[in-house]
Order: structure tokens, then sequence, then C-alpha cells
């Protein structure tokens, strides 16, 4: 069975198996199509929870980063992992505990206040439209370059696979898909990490292969990686070029953005129990670590691999150069796909790469007649190239398309929902048009879905970058806006419905107007100088650090400024936080 066969078996037969189950656990009522009805165990909800957050960003996105970036990618590792920790500390059990439908009911019911919870709502959409842009970028990728048709096609395919198990299954249809999405994707991330940890070290646990010797030189992987990358004008890849204040600001605004993001904080209401918030939380960081040890060596091994399989050479050594005309046949099917490209600028025949923004580097080129980098990857196909460049089995290749689907899927799915949820039970239900039925709301919810479905299909055709690149500013904003008036919903009495409001508002607009002003209107007339003008050096992706230290600023000085919460709502709060 050829590739392109065997790839459709093996996605199809994942598709057919996320409709069954979406069959199996149609929602019947707006509590299963909100919360699962609240019996999801916290096993299955910690494994659902994985899947929704490990996105195409984690799978597809985050070890290419890690690739090109090198010791700068940790960044990602370190923040998305410890926003679990805040999650299972500060938010998830007292969230469970409140015991309703969505982050806006609670902000809402908690600032006793309309305009508070339509507020919240925005948050909440700007958040997850920004976040699903990455996903259906990925879904994109995939269907583009493994099942072989357009990226416009892909993403229709994508979305109604979506629509089926999200409208109709709600949140108990998309809790089950997910665990089982969660099985597919870790597979296929875990195996051909194995195969090529073996092939490279002789190791075949990836996160030892990582510190390991090469087979065939008796140097260590990472030392073998920086002479590589170094000899090509790069920088080492175990020395950080970030600035130190932007490496803390971007880990702490995707810590914190974590335990801001309304999807995964919405897994938390449908488990049984309080105690059952936190278990659950645990698990889910179990699962997710299984994913995020192993990405760093598959960075590595990544990068690696593309170096040495072109056979690319450090300046005086031409003849090691791969012509053109002679790439491999990995390379022709992802030119194929745009997201390869190769422009002969010296009209030699040979693929010249190499750091061109490296002055020193660049000098020395140029005397023997290059004339740049010739040679131009998307990092977001670093993971799904990989299998093909190692010359892995076909089978391998299939599986981690159907992965890349899976974890591109199963968020989109979580956000989408959240997007319905907010729009038919915070707005219609709660502000518009309260006295509509159960059953007028839950068609209203999948409605909603569907349109969500549609405006997402359309910002993944048309994405404002990369794949992790987009979700990290989703990190920002969840950061500046959600999280800290939730924080001081449960553990403050004090501040109000003014100073939420006022906090939310300050920290979402900061935050928008730097990314839009950095990532749009800035960086294409004064790309080269855009970084120097960074405020205190903060890159957008960490701005929502700022943005979040503002909104703590803002409302909690306006709270001070205004008259006190009512009676009961501290008694609410001071319920909140007592344990049964």
């Amino acid at each position: 069975m050829d590739l392109q066969t065997l790839t459709y078996v093996v996605v199809g037969t994942s598709f057919v198996i996320y409709i069954a189950i979406a069959f199996w656990s149609k929602a019947k009522s707006t509590g299963e199509f909100y919360v699962a009805g609240k019996h999801v165990h916290p096993v299955a909800n910690g494994m659902a929870t994985a899947a929704d957050w490990m996105s195409a960003a984690s799978f597809i996105s985050m070890a290419g980063l890690i690739a090109f970036l090198g010791y700068d990618g940790s960044v990602y590792l370190m923040g998305w992992t410890g926003g679990y920790v805040l999650l299972a500390l500060l938010l998830a059990p007292y969230l469970r505990k409140f015991g309703k439908f969505t982050v806006p009911e609670f902000i809402g019911d908690r600032y006793y206040s309309q305009t508070a919870r339509v507020v919240a709502v925005i948050c909440l959409i700007v958040i997850s439209f920004t976040y699903v842009a990455g996903q259906m970028r990925g879904v994109g990728i995939v269907f583009s370059r493994f099942l072989n048709v357009e990226i416009e096609y892909g993403l229709v395919i994508g979305m109604a696979i979506v629509f089926v198990y999200a409208v109709l299954g709600g949140m108990k249809g998309i809790t089950y898909t997910q665990v089982a999405q969660y099985c597919v994707l870790i597979f296929a991330y875990t195996v051909p990490a194995v195969f090529i940890s073996i092939q490279v070290t002789g190791q075949p646990v990836p996160q030892v292969g990582f510190g390991s010797e090469v087979l065939d030189g008796g140097v260590y992987l990472l030392h073998k990686l920086d002479q590589i990358v170094t000899d090509l004008g790069f920088p080492a890849y175990t020395e950080g070029t970030k600035s130190t204040i932007d490496v803390f600001f971007i880990t702490f605004a995707l810590m914190v953005g974590t335990a801001g993001l309304p999807h995964v904080l919405v897994r938390f209401f449908t488990v049984p129990r309080v105690r059952d918030a936190r278990i659950s939380a645990g698990w889910a960081l179990l699962f997710i670590a299984i994913l995020y040890t192993i990405a760093p060596s598959v960075g590595a091994l990544a990068r690696l691999n593309l170096t040495e399989t072109i056979q690319l050479g450090p300046v005086g050594m031409t003849e090691s150069n791969l012509m053109y005309e002679d790439r491999p046949e990995w390379f022709k099917t992802w030119e194929r796909t745009g997201l390869l490209t190769f422009d002969d600028k010296n009209s030699d025949g040979r693929i010249q790469y190499y750091d061109d923004t490296n002055i020193a580097f660049v000098a020395e080129a140029e005397k023997i007649g290059w004339k740049g980098n010739e040679l131009t990857v998307d990092r977001d196909i670093i993971v799904l190239a990989n299998p093909e460049i190692a010359k892995l089995p076909d089978w391998v290749v299939a599986l981690v398309a159907a992965g890349g689907i899976a974890a591109a899927l199963s968020t989109a799915a979580g956000l989408l929902l959240v997007i319905s949820a907010s729009v038919s039970h915070d707005l219609a239900k709660s502000v518009f048009a309260r006295n509509i039925s159960d059953k007028t709301e839950l068609t209203l919810g999948r409605v909603s879905a569907g349109i969500a479905i549609l405006l997402a299909g359309y910002l993944g055709y048309n994405p404002p970058g990369f794949v992790a690149q987009v979700v990290a500013l989703a990190f920002g904003l969840a950061a500046a806006s959600l999280f800290p008036v939730i924080l001081l919903g449960i553990f403050s009495v004090r501040v109000n419905d003014r100073g939420a409001i006022a906090g939310m508002l300050s920290g979402l607009l900061f935050t928008v107007g730097y990314i839009v002003y950095f990532k749009g209107v800035f960086i294409e007339p004064f790309a080269e100088n855009v970084a120097e003008n960074w405020l205190f050096g903060i890159s957008p992706e960490g701005i929502g650090t700022v943005g979040m230290i503002l909104n703590f600023s803002v409302a909690l000085v306006v709270s001070y400024m205004t008259p006190r919460p009512p009676d009961h709502v501290r008694d609410l709060v001071e319920n909140i936080r007592v344990p049964r």
C-alpha cells in the first residue's frame, strides 16, 4: 500500500472513531452540552484536558520552534507546563466549587454585574479566536501535505469533522472524543521520536537520547548540533539570544495565560466533585509531560537530520552542498506545499543554507560567490517532515499525519465550544433573553458553534503568523484579561464590579494594541529595527505579563476608590474558598 493510500486509511479511521463517539455521547441537555453533565472521571478529564491543551502548537509547532530557536525555545516548555501548577493550586478547585457552566458566568456572579459578564465574553472571544486561528492553520498544513489537497479544502474537511462532534455532542461529545485524540496524538508523537533516537544515538528513550552521544562520531548530540549550526553562521544551539527580561516576561505570560485560558478552565467544571478538579489537573500535567519531555529531543534530532540530510556545508566547503536537482523526495513533496522553498540566488544549482543576518559570516560567504541564504523552511513542518527525512516506514508517516490532525481538532473543538457557550448561555440566556427554554438555548448553542467554526476556518486560511506564534499571543491576551479578575474574584473580597471591568478592559486593550502595533502596523515598514522599539525590550509574545500587571493594578486601585461589594458577594467568596 502506497503512502497516500495508507494515510487516507489511518486518518479516515481516526475520523470514523471521532464521529462514532460523537453519536454515542450526543448531548441531550444544556448541562451535557456545556459541562458534560459534571460526570467525567478525573483520569478521563485529565486525558481530555491534555488533548485540549496539546494543540497544533504543541504537536506541530513547538518542536519546530525548539529546532530553530534552540535554548530560546525552552520558554515555551517552561511556561506552558508551569501554568498547570497555578491551575491546580489557585483556580481549578475553586471554580469547580462555584459549580456553574462558564468562566464569564463566574465573573458575572462574583462581580454582581451583567456588564462584567459581557466584558468577560468579549475577552473570551478575542482569546479563543486568536487561539483557534493557529489550530485551523495546523489542520490546513497537515491536509495539504499528507492528503494532497489544497489548504482551503483541508480546512473545509477539518471544519466538517469538528462541526459533527462539537455541535452534536457538545462538551460531552468533545470530552470523550478528546480522550481518543490524546491516545492518537501521543502515540503519533512518541513512535517516530523513538525510531529517530535509536537511529542517531542508539537510545530507545528520546529523553535519554537527547543527552547521549551520536553513534557516528563519539560526541554528544548537542555538541554536534552546536558545531553544525555555528559552522553555518547561526547562534549556538545551546546558547540563548533573547534578553533575560524578555525570557522572563514570555515565560510568565505563557504560564499565567495557561491558567486563564477559558477552554482549559471549563474542563474543571465537568468533574463530579471539588477534589476531582485538582486531581484531574494533576493527571493532565502527567499526560502533558509525556509529550513535553520528548519535544526537546524531537527538535534537536529534527534540526540535525534536516541539516545533514541535505548536506548543507559551511563556507569553504561548497562541494558538500547538495545540488538542487539531486534533492531528496521529501524535499520535493514539501516544496509542493509552499512551506519549503529554494531560491538559487547565485545560479550555481547548489543549495546554500546559512545565516545571512550574521554580518561576519556573510562577508566570508560572499568571497566564494554566495549571495544569501537560498533555503526557507517553515517551522511548522519540522515534526511532520521529520519521519520522512529520517526515512521511517510509511505507516509512521501516516500516523504522524493522524496525530497532527487530532491535536489541532481537539483544541479547536474545545475553543469553539466555549465561544458557543459564551454566546448562547452568557449573552442570550443570561442577558438578552432570560426566559428562553433549555431546548432553545441548546439549539442556539449549536447554531453559535456552527458560525464560530466558519469564522475559525477563515482565520485558519489567513492566520497572523505560524502556529505557535499565534498561540503564544493568545496566552498573552488570557494573562492580561481573564486571569487577574478570576484570581482576585477567588482570593479578594474587596475587589468590586467597577474594578474588575476596568481591569479587564485596560489589560485587554493595552495588550491587543501592543500586539497589533508590532505584529501588524509597525513590523512591515520597520522590520529590521522592530525589536529596538519594544517596551523595555519585551516582545509581543511576552507583553501579556505587562498587561496582567496593568489589569491587577487598575482593578485594585479602582476597587479601593469605590464602594465595597455587597454582603452576599463577600459570603460567596468566603464560601468558595472554604473546603467542604
